[in-house]
């Protein structure tokens, strides 16, 4: 089984709720995922994202390029919340998700990888090593970002906030 990086979004009244109670955050949460599970809905109108198992590669080649919000893991912890997997939930309220969203606008995946090779990778020790076996595992990673910018820029232009964590 593999570590894949999952991403919720919530109103402002919903996160409100989560902050309070991550009881019912984590049980809404899987309320969600359950009902968009086989939806095939776009990044533009789910309520759920998912990056697979790239979300590592995704850190790593986002935190090498200085991207300034951290979209992989959240930059604030919900408070009281259990682990959902390899940890608790993390979010951006609403003014980090436009700050993604902005700076997600100004980069192309070709720019992401630009003078980064497979070895960069599996000597960051990034997850998963076996995977980083040559150039064209890198457009495993790129293949994740423009979904996951259009669902942050649809989730930002919604005034929304993001739960995310890894599962």
């Amino acid at each position: 089984m593999s570590m894949n990086g999952v991403y919720l979004r919530f109103t402002p009244a919903e996160l409100d709720r989560a902050l309070r109670e991550p009881d019912w955050a984590e049980e809404f949460a899987e309320e969600l995922l359950e009902a968009e599970s086989d939806s095939g809905r776009l990044p533009s109108t789910a309520r759920s994202h998912h990056t697979g198992a790239a979300w590592h590669g995704l850190d790593f080649l986002l935190g090498r390029h200085g991207f300034p919000v951290d979209v992989v893991h959240g930059e604030e912890e919900i408070p009281g919340a259990e682990e959902w997997g390899y940890g608790p939930p993390r979010f951006l309220p609403p003014g980090r998700v436009r700050a993604a969203a902005d700076a997600f606008a100004g980069l192309s995946p070709g720019a992401l990888v630009d003078g980064v090779t497979a070895a960069d990778l599996v000597a960051a020790e990034v997850y998963p090593v076996s995977q980083w076996t040559d150039e064209y595992s890198l457009g495993l990673v790129t293949a994740c970002v423009q979904p996951l910018a259009a669902y942050v820029r649809s989730t930002s232009l919604r005034g929304h906030a993001l739960l995310m964590w890894i599962a």
